[in-house]
Parts: structure tokens; sequence; C-alpha cells
């Protein structure tokens, strides 16, 4: 989640301390949730979803990435 969140939160321009700050919370704890390393309830991913005009399912899903796009032989039904 930490990925997509990230890569919304580029697309969006803003920085991890104007994030934080539009959602109410420290800059620390938006770069932990960035980097996996926080816990996060349904009802906090629906209001970073939320904030960056998203679906919490989008933020949740498994970031497509170009090196996984191209190894489609791989993936599991």
């Amino acid at each position: 989640m930490g990925e997509n969140l990230r890569r919304h939160r580029l697309r969006l321009g803003l920085s991890q301390e104007a994030f934080a700050e539009r959602l109410g919370v420290h800059r620390t704890y938006m770069g932990g949730v960035e980097r996996g390393e926080r816990n996060l309830t349904l009802k906090t991913v629906e209001k970073l979803a939320e904030t960056i005009d998203v679906s919490p399912i989008e933020l949740l899903s498994r970031p497509v990435s170009e090196d996984r796009g191209s190894r489609t032989s791989s993936s599991s039904s």
C-alpha cells in the first residue's frame, strides 16, 4: 500500500509534509506508512484514499510495476 500511496502523492505533486498536513498527521507518520512500517485501520485507508481521490481498493491492490508487468507467466490464478 505504501508504494501506491507514494505514487499517488507524487502524482498530485505533494510532499510527504504537505500530504501529512492535509491528513492532520505528522510527516514522520506518513513516511512510516509509505515504507510499510505502520499498521493501518480500514478507516485510515479510507481517509487516505478519499484525500487523494482514489478507491481504497486501489491503494490496497498490488502495485503494477514495469518489472512485474512483463512477467505475466509467473502469475498465479
